[in-house]
């Protein structure tokens, strides 16, 4: 074969007829795919060049599909280490959720011939009455053949509770008839929807066909089915998005990188809203989009820019950047309005380099109306209207315990109705070399900023204490935010991390919360974690708030994170009662 007479050819040929001048790997010849035994890698694709070799970041499930599992940990502590008991005592802790810490998963799932699959993280959870759903990405699917029980050979694992988030039932991986052709490649997210009755979930993921080099998010549609105990029954996948640039030389065929996706619901419209990335690499820019699925049939959605195939224009394109990196794209929808705020990063990691080293890092959010967001297609061409706000990042913050090293500052989304605002939270180095929560809210529509500088969350104010990847979906009914996140203030100095959270916290306050509340009852020491996983803990966490007052159950919240507490991360859920 001509592999490197060929290869230098298509370099010469991709210069000369594509004006080719980001400062990205021009090895493009890429669909060659690698085996080590376990789960198939594509460490040649665009995208998996990139982050090869240091030029952007990508999700844990871009990682995944890149590399394939990536074994580490645990590593020998370089310092004493306290007990990892259950005592409450610390810097600015509150109430704890008690006992309510509840394993997700089962780590019997976890093996498959005799392989022990190590790595549940990057939760995701949604709530509605005692019906309770959790995914995760799930090294699992490493390890498990196509046609495994349970859908094993998915890197999208899941869980059902039918009371109240006390007990779940480990589902294995989503369901999927076609994964001789089709994968699930994991970075879940859940909504739920009641509607005449019933009770739906939706979980999405990236999704990747085998056969072509195209690109998918794609979703499962679930229906509770009530009974003692009631059971959820899932569907097929359903494309939500798709690739929006395929390109063929000579013989070779690529098409973007759809990542990290996340949805929010419009109960009241009956819609469906999937943010996500589109990494282009060859004639189209980066890009933020937006999908939208129909629920007028709940069971089986209709979503727009996944009805064809790739190339396939985006729905709607809030933002675009050719040289520096957009990523972690999360909506918000106003349900009174059906008005939806999608926020995302711009210039993350690519801060670091030429050209881009001399553009601000900032967190954005569109503010999008709901009269564009007309079916099949969108009445408008991008957001009505832009906010951003100037951040210091994670993205060279050496993170202990993590296995990717340096962090992410996404931010999370939550409309209040009740107080006009848009809020969004991410953590932030500008005053605490290993981050602080802050918090930022809008006025509706405008996007004026509501507060003059963020407000800080947590409530503790050691410098060199840990505060990493918070989470925050929905308003609870007194339209007030509870924001949980990842916590060393326990043990500031070793990798010993909980959960914390500021609950109750109205989006147009100034100042930081009185006290914050422990959700974890025993702490993770990430230096002794074995994992398959990069990152080992995620991205992202995830917390749901279900109920209103005046309803047979009360208000909680849910809150989901990877758990490391016996060595192996595990998707971990607490919930407790909102005032």
């Amino acid at each position: 074969m001509c592999m490197n007479e060929c290869k230098k050819a298509f370099e010469r040929v991709l210069r000369k007829s594509m004006g080719l001048s980001r400062f990205f790997p021009l090895i493009l010849i890429a669909l060659l795919v690698t085996t080590t035994g376990a789960r198939a890698q594509h460490p040649n694709h665009p995208l998996c060049q990139k982050i090869a070799n240091h030029q952007l970041q990508a999700s844990a499930g871009a990682q995944m599909y890149c590399f394939g599992p990536q074994p580490n940990g645990p590593a020998r502590p370089l310092f004493k280490l306290p007990s990892q008991g259950s005592s409450t005592s610390g810097k600015g802790s509150g109430d704890t959720f008690g006992t309510t810490n509840v394993d997700a998963g089962n780590r019997l799932e976890d093996q498959n011939n005799g392989t022990q699959a190590y790595g549940q993280s990057e939760t995701s959870i949604a709530a509605a009455g005692p019906y309770v759903v959790e995914a995760w990405n799930d090294a699992t699917g490493f390890f498990a053949p196509c046609g495994s029980p349970n859908n094993k050979e998915e890197l999208t694992g899941f869980a059902f509770s039918s009371d109240g988030g006390n007990t779940f039932t480990d589902m294995g991986g989503l369901p999927n008839a076609d994964c001789a052709n089709f994968l699930y490649e994991g970075d879940p997210s859940v909504e739920v929807y009641q509607v005449g009755g019933n009770t739906y979930f939706y979980i999405s993921s990236i999704f990747i066909p085998l056969t072509i080099p195209a690109n998918d998010i794609a979703m499962t549609a679930c229906q509770v089915v009530p009974g003692s105990p009631a059971i959820l029954s899932c569907g097929q996948p359903i494309i939500a998005a798709t690739s929006s640039e395929c390109e063929t030389i000579f013989t070779f065929t690529v098409c973007s990188f759809l990542d990290k996706d996340f949805l929010s619901i419009d109960p009241v419209h009956g819609k469906l809203y999937v943010s996500y990335t589109d990494f282009g690499f060859v004639t189209h820019p980066d890009d933020i989009d937006l999908a939208v699925c129909d629920l007028s049939n709940p069971a089986t959605p209709v979503c727009h820019n996944g009805s064809g195939a790739a190339p396939q224009p985006a729905y709607l394109t809030l933002a675009s950047s050719s040289v520096c990196e957009i990523e972690g794209a999360y909506p918000a929808v106003d349900p009174a309005t059906g008005d939806v705020y999608v926020g995302h990063e711009s210039n993350w990691f690519t801060n670091q380099f030429a050209p881009c080293n001399s553009v601000p890092m900032q967190d954005v959010v569109h503010y999008v109306p709901a009269s564009c967001l007309t079916l099949p297609t969108a009445s408008c061409s991008g957001p009505a209207t832009t906010a951003t706000v100037n951040i210091v990042s994670t993205d060279t913050t050496l993170i202990a315990g993590y296995n990717r090293g340096t962090g992410n500052d996404f931010p999370r989304l939550a409309v209040s109705e009740v107080n006009g605002t848009v809020s969004m939270v991410w953590n932030d180095t500008r005053s605490n070399p290993l981050a602080d929560i802050l918090l930022q809210s809008f006025d509706l529509v405008s996007l004026a900023q509501v507060q003059t500088a963020p407000v800080k969350l947590n409530n503790d104010s050691a410098n060199g204490t840990l505060h990493f990847l918070p989470a925050l979906r929905n308003a609870d009914a007194n339209g007030n935010l509870n924001v949980s996140w990842y916590d060393r203030r326990l043990s500031p100095s070793s990798a010993l991390t909980d959960v914390f959270a500021a609950l109750g916290v109205n989006p147009r306050t100034t100042g930081t919360p009185k006290s914050n509340t422990r959700v974890t009852n025993v702490s993770s020491n990430w230096l002794v974690v074995s994992s398959d996983i990069v990152p080992n803990f995620g991205d992202y966490t995830d917390n749901y708030i279900a109920g209103a007052s005046g309803k047979a159950l009360a208000p909680r919240i849910f809150a989901a994170w990877s758990d490391g507490r016996i060595n192996d991360p595990q998707p971990f859920c607490a919930h407790q009662g909102l005032k």
